[in-house]
């Protein structure tokens, strides 16, 4: 039966337009989606680094995520235990949200241990979420052992998440670098996660579904084709970063030492 011209060229538009969707797609590789898992490596790696045993306070652990990288420690768990998961409605909620194996329920700021209680204190991506995280620092370090290590990690900047316990947007490196001195803890390690054209390329990727739930309106194959085609040059530029870091990322990864007294 002889193809009608009409439908093949239909048939023909539709297989090239979905060809040329795949290829731009691929020239973003995966630019923008390695936030959470370029932190979990860095703090991993961190965590190794403590001696078996010390006593490590999870401060802000949430639902525990980070206790798998603990099994050499005595792990102790604090958090405010407020957030269920729905929050406000408002911007990123998780849905649920399970703090029923928490050892601390306290405010962050007034943590019920003696000074000097534990070898290793973290709080991961938890900053944004204290109304005063200058005292939230202050009372980790007073928690801690000289000698002992501090470990953080917060957004640089970041969409509302968690509201509407959602106070600030991040921290630049100068905020770190300003304030631990001050509560006798040194910087031994500031690792930035993410560079402005990753950061970027992470907001791009997430265009299309915000698109749909604040516009009702999702992109076109040609409009996703050109999201696609700047996430290829962003792709390139994030290759050949030059501290651009040093303008917008996704966060800092901090490793601070107690002084000795």
């Amino acid at each position: 039966m002889k193809s009608n011209p009409v439908q093949f060229a239909y048939r023909l538009k539709n297989r090239l337009a979905r060809t040329l969707l795949g290829f731009t797609a691929r020239q973003g590789g995966q630019c923008g989606t390695r936030n959470a898992s370029t932190r979990d490596v860095w703090l991993q790696k961190a965590l190794a680094s403590i001696t078996p045993g010390s006593r490590i306070l999870d401060a802000g652990a949430g639902e525990l995520q980070y206790k798998r990288f603990c099994a050499h420690l005595n792990y102790v768990s604090q958090d405010f235990a407020q957030y269920n998961g729905l929050g406000n409605s408002i911007g990123l909620q998780t849905g649920n949200w399970d703090q029923s194996r928490l050892d601390i329920v306290s405010d962050i700021t007034q943590i019920p241990e003696a000074d000097a209680s534990f070898d290793a204190v973290m709080c991961i991506e938890v900053l944004e979420h204290v109304p005063y995280p200058v005292d939230a620092l202050r009372e980790l370090c007073r928690l801690l052992k000289p000698g002992g290590t501090l470990i953080v990690t917060a957004p640089f900047n970041s969409l509302t998440h968690f509201a509407p316990y959602f106070y600030q947007t991040g921290y630049s490196r100068y905020f770190y670098e300003y304030w631990l001195p001050k509560f006798g803890c040194e910087i031994e390690d500031m690792q930035w996660n993410g560079n402005y054209f990753e950061y970027l390329a992470q907001e791009l990727r997430r265009l299309p579904s915000m698109g749909r739930e604040y516009a009702d309106i999702g992109p076109t194959h040609v409009q996703q084709q050109a999201i696609n085609l700047i996430l290829g040059l962003l792709n390139q530029l994030a290759q050949h970063n030059n501290g651009s870091e040093q303008l917008l990322a996704f966060g800092l990864h901090i490793r601070a030492c107690k002084r000795s007294q």
